[in-house]
């Protein structure tokens, strides 16, 4: 625990006129007894400055919890995405009042936020997006050096593009992480003048007292000026007031001097405050710590019962040189691996306001019978998935008419096997990693320190957070096929390397056989396998036929499933100078490459066991020609078997399920595509028998 600050001493002056209110207010106002005590506390807030007392003194009245509080957030980008992830939970792990978010977003921001909030599905949360390329032309005239660019700018006109209707928000930079409940904060309000309009923290280093280094020349502030990570803003008093009149025509005239903010939107608050200070109200110190390189926070946080907000106001965000920067990254990193499927707890006495589709979702979920063996499957299948599209940057590949996306899943044990692929395939790639809050981190700070890993710009990775105990293997599949990008995508698995010219022989393949709109086809990629885990790949064709005949290559699954790629026909593939033709058959499920818009996997199949042989069925029925490309190869590496299929061969259980989720897709299938799929039920029962 950080030490505490020793009690202020009172002087004897102090104390007498500490007494002296005391009396004064008993005598006159004797109906309000609590009355002297708070101009006690009033006269104790002017004498050691009300910006740093503790949030402790006058503590106001909260909330009714039912109350629904507004929070405005400006976010751009693929970094700040991931930081308002955990800023949003260390709010929602506080709370216990309605939340209302309204999210300033480019469209990068937008696509992530609004695919992770409407899976994440949490109780009493409102979203509520703003486009920000329409705010641009409203703040592009300020010269800005601050590293969040225009971003930065756009709280100034947060009051002229919030609904009318809302008269008061809390601000909150991405930065910042809660350690209390935010209607604390909101509480705050009830302590504004009537003049007052805007709630802020003094700003905690010496930025604006203009000594932190030979001629540096900062906007003009009172003191030490207010810090903007966190507002109060009373947004129906500043439209009265006319803001964007008041704020427009105190930074121009202070651009005639200065020539750019360094500080983005806090050099403009700062710089109107300066001439009109009846309008800040200061908050106390805790409901924004600063951890910057030049912080003067600890004048704040070692005095404070407790903190409130911490804020990395710093571009080194968590790496920021502080003597108890420990400290305040456990608190951080606590947020950053929290489970954040155990925030999607209702507000127990609030009016219903559950997200789209949970009550759908929780009635299917009342209807299954606990009891029944395969319960487990049935409820793994209704399950919705939290989903953090594009978790790390990326560039997404440029508009080329044959390009292709190699896609795949992986968990957490297949982490190693990503460097060997991204020197094996040159293309884009989008990858679905299945994995918990806490394994988010550790994928992380992997790529950020493997060379081969943080050097790609092209792949995209989404997280799929972990719910139940069976592997959602095709839910996996088909967030990374949604998020590709290029008109067609190579369908493969984390544990296949592709052969080194693949990417660029499948292309031109695409382009040779004209695919498209006038011809529908699946471009099958031979699998095949070896058993040594010290491999020299081959470079050829002729080098995998050589590795083939001696043995150290097999077809893929040739001695335990063979009938999932037999019909790929290898030995016409030996020979083969040209595409050729092959038809479905019982259990096949060769690796394809397809048009971006395919079908997609059915959901139902999880754990282990024909997930890839429904697909195949499916791309069948909707008449998609079986093209083997005779030039391309893709080569399973050894591992360790995964929990499911070791699930799979000791329990029979599982397999009679699966079975039971077989006999229901082929159901399904009837009602689809009519007498068509009765030949898919008809292999079916076949391949059971002769087995």
């Amino acid at each position: 625990m950080l030490p505490r600050g020793r009690p202020r001493a009172l002087g004897a002056a102090t104390l007498l006129l500490l007494l002296l209110l005391l009396l004064v207010g008993f005598f006159l106002f004797g109906r309000d007894p609590e009355y002297g005590l708070r101009a006690a506390a009033t006269l104790d807030a002017d004498l050691y400055g009300s910006r740093n007392r503790s949030a402790a003194d006058l503590q106001p009245l909260l909330p009714p919890k039912c109350e629904l509080l507004h929070v405005a957030i400006v976010c751009a980008g693929y970094n700040s995405s991931r930081e308002v992830v955990t800023l949003v939970k260390s709010l929602l792990f506080y709370r216990k009042n309605p939340i209302h978010l309204h999210l300033v977003t480019d469209a990068v921001a937008r696509n992530i936020l609004e695919t992770l909030f409407r899976t994440w599905m949490v109780p009493a949360v409102v979203i509520r997006f703003y486009d920000a390329e329409e705010l641009k032309p409203l703040i592009s005239w300020i010269p800005n050096k601050h590293y969040s660019g225009l971003y930065g700018l756009m709280k100034l006109v947060l009051p002229s593009i919030l609904p009318l209707s809302l008269a008061q928000v809390i601000v909150l930079d991405t930065d910042v992480t809660f350690s209390s409940d935010i209607a604390e904060l909101w509480a705050l309000f009830a302590q504004f003048s009537d003049k007052q309009v805007v709630g802020l923290v003094e700003n905690q280093s010496e930025w604006y007292l203009g000594n932190l280094w030979r001629n540096h020349r900062p906007w003009p502030a009172v003191g030490r000026g207010f810090n903007t990570g966190v507002i109060l803003l009373w947004l129906d008093r500043l439209r009265q007031t006319d803001w964007e009149l008041l704020w427009k025509l105190i930074a121009k005239r202070e651009l005639l001097t200065l020539t750019a903010t360094s500080l983005a939107d806090q050099d403009v608050f700062n710089a109107v405050i300066k001439e009109h200070p009846e309008l800040v109200h200061p908050l106390p110190c805790v409901w924004n710590v600063q951890l910057s390189d030049h912080t003067l926070a600890e004048r704040c946080y070692l005095g404070a019962a407790d903190l409130k907000v911490i804020h990395w106001n710093s571009p080194k965000k968590l790496r920021v040189k502080n003597k108890h920067a420990e400290f305040f990254r456990t608190l951080h990193l606590t947020f950053l691996g929290y489970d954040g499927k155990l925030l999607r707890r209702e507000l127990l006495g609030c009016p219903s306001q559950l997200p789209p589709g949970a009550e759908q979702l929780q009635q299917a979920l009342a209807q299954l019978d606990e009891d029944e063996p395969c319960f487990e499957f049935r409820q793994q299948q209704l399950s919705v998935y939290r989903v953090h599209i594009a978790f790390l940057p990326h560039q997404p590949p440029p508009p080329r008419p044959h390009d292709v996306t190699l896609v795949a899943q992986l968990s957490m044990d297949r982490l190693q096997m990503l460097e060997a692929l991204c020197r094996h395939w040159p293309g884009p790639m989008s990858l679905a990693l299945y994995l918990t809050d806490a394994e988010a981190q550790q994928f992380l700070h992997f790529v950020e320190t493997s060379p081969v890993l943080s050097a790609r710009k092209d792949v995209a990775y989404h997280i799929v957070y972990r719910e139940g105990l069976l592997y959602p293997v095709n839910q996996l599949r088909n967030v990374a096929l949604a998020q590709a990008l290029t008109p067609y995508v190579f369908l493969s698995d984390i544990d296949f390397l592709p052969a080194y010219s693949l990417y660029d022989y499948l292309r031109a393949s695409i382009e040779q056989l004209e695919l498209g709109s006038q011809r529908k086809a699946a471009l099958v990629v031979p699998a095949f396998e070896t058993l040594h885990y010290r491999f020299s790949f081959p470079s050829s064709k002729a080098e995998l036929l050589a590795l083939l005949d001696a043995g150290s290559l097999f077809t893929f699954r040739y001695h335990e499933w063979p009938q999932g790629h037999a019909p790929t026909d290898y030995a016409r593939w030996r020979e083969a100078k040209a595409p050729y033709h092959v038809q479905w058959a019982a259990d096949y499920e060769p690796y394809v490459v397809v048009p971006r818009d395919c079908p997609r996997y059915d959901p139902r199949f999880v754990g282990f066991g024909w997930n890839k042989v429904a697909h195949i069925i499916e791309l069948d029925a909707q008449e998609y020609e079986l093209l083997v490309l005779p030039e391309a190869y893709s080569i399973h590496l050894p591992h360790a078997p995964s929990l499911d299929i070791s699930r799979f061969r000791s329990s029979p259980t599982y397999r009679d399920c699966l079975q039971t989720l077989k006999e229901e897709f082929h159901q399904d299938l009837s009602r689809r595509y009519g007498a068509a799929a009765l030949k898919y039920l008809t292999a079916l029962q076949q391949s059971q028998s002769g087995a």
